[in-house]
């Protein structure tokens, strides 16, 4: 079944893996997101076989703060919160 898991480590400095699954074969997008709603990142954005995937956000670049990440896929969307610690 389709899945965003929460990072791993959260809070996190300066760097987290996102793990997410999918049931079949799509596209992906995984974006990064400031709490104004702004894009900050693009981690993923391809077509993916079904399977469970993790991908690593590095925040050196990033202000200390609360972000989001947001998974599509097909009708699914999901989203978790993320909190970058320096």
């Amino acid at each position: 079944e389709y899945a965003l898991y929460q990072n791993y480590p959260n809070p996190f400095n300066p760097v987290t893996t996102i793990t997410y699954a999918l049931p079949v074969s799509e596209r992906v997008t995984l974006k990064v997101y400031d709490l104004l709603g702004a894009e900050v990142a693009l981690l993923v954005d391809a077509i993916q076989k079904a399977g469970y995937y993790g991908v690593q956000w590095v925040g050196t670049q990033y202000a200390s703060g609360v972000y989001l990440i947001r998974m599509q896929s097909g009708k699914f969307s999901a989203i978790k919160k993320l909190i970058l610690s320096k």
